[in-house]
């Protein structure tokens, strides 16, 4: 199995004190500001749609090891999200497992007999700790060009801006929720990040992993995606060309920018499916696991539609995998080392 270079560990519940995380491997010298950090929490807050949570907590990081005057040391950053509603120990107890969530599979698996003690861990509040950590990756590739952006490309089956604002206000009203599709692109990516000598090191599949972990997010495809499963070889394949002033380039970018698990240089777009909140305020049938008599499945606060917010969580995961791949070929304890790699690295593949 790969070794990363880049590990990382997330802690806390959705109603608990808060929720830490902590990145190993970062190297030194890289200039950290909190409100880069902040900026993309407060983006994950956003998206029409969100629920009343969003009104009451105001997500802002705390660094509170790694750093030294802004600047990274080498050492373990932890970050600290603290959640204002941290009411866990009052929380009535959950009977009736909600269908689409972790509830039921998650009571069995771990012998818990109040789905409280699932869903609290269980919760998309988690991806606050990815979108903080995915932040300082964002860093570190920026200081190399790479630029990470999200869209939503439909709500619904609705693609225009209108129609996907109009599915969610009919989701609303019915006590509903829905889904959709989001795109997350890398720009200047350079040629050479992944293998394909082991699956495991394989660049699509460790964004495609980063990115189905997401709470909700059911499918993933990268470039053309599902688009290969109706067309022939000559009509999706992106032809090669060369000149002196370009170098080698593509006139088509189906491949999504990673071919046989290498970057190549393009752009890399990659898109997955949010499924509907699994939170329903017209809750669907259940079964209450202590008396096993049916019930209706319980209603937490919850979204109706958290597509956009997804795209930006969707945005650090692939930020943190990037910037593991980029350290894996160019790494070194500082970042200057860094870049004098990534210099010798293009001078002669450009040559």
């Amino acid at each position: 199995m790969e070794e990363h270079m880049l590990r990382f560990l997330t802690a806390g519940e959705s109603h608990g004190k808060g929720m830490v995380a902590i990145l190993e491997g970062l190297c030194a010298g890289l200039k950290v500001d909190e409100q880069s950090i902040n900026q993309e929490l407060k983006r994950r807050q956003s998206g029409f749609g969100r629920g009343q949570r969003m009104k009451i907590e105001n997500d802002r990081v705390q660094i509170i090891s790694g750093l030294k005057n802004g600047r990274t040391l080498g050492s373990p950053v932890t970050l600290l999200i603290t959640n204002k509603d941290s009411s866990i120990e009052k929380l009535h107890k959950i009977m009736a497992a909600r269908p689409g969530h972790a509830d039921l599979a998650g009571l069995l698996k771990y012998g818990l007999t109040d789905i409280r003690e699932v869903l609290e861990r269980a919760s998309a509040r988690s991806t606050v700790a990815t979108v903080a950590l995915g932040a300082l990756g964002k860093l570190l590739l920026g200081e190399f060009g790479i630029v990470i952006t999200s869209r939503v490309l439909s709500i619904g089956g609705e693609s225009t801006k209108r129609g996907m604002t109009d599915k969610i206000k009919e989701a609303s009203g019915n006590r509903d929720t829905v889904g959709g599709i989001f795109e997350v692109s890398a720009r200047n990516v350079p040629v050479g990040l992944g293998s394909y000598v082991q699956p495991d090191r394989r660049l699509d599949s460790r964004l495609a992993g980063a990115i189905i972990a997401i709470p909700g997010v059911k499918s993933f495809e990268v470039g053309l995606g599902l688009g290969y499963g109706i067309s022939f070889g000559s009509e999706v394949h992106d032809a090669i060309y060369y000149n002196r002033k370009k170098g080698y380039f593509r006139l088509s970018n189906n491949a999504g920018g990673i071919e046989g698990g290498i970057s190549n240089g393009q752009e890399i777009i990659l898109r997955a499916c949010m499924k509907p909140i699994a939170t329903l305020l017209n809750p669907l049938d259940s079964v209450n696991i202590r008396s096993k008599k049916s019930a209706l499945a319980a209603v937490e606060r919850s979204d109706i539609c958290v597509v956009e917010s997804a795209g930006v969580v969707a945005e650090g995961a692939s930020a943190l995998v990037l910037a593991d791949a980029f350290l894996e070929k160019f790494g070194g304890d500082c970042l200057e080392d860094i870049k004098s790699s990534y210099r010798k690295y293009l001078k002669r593949i450009n040559a």
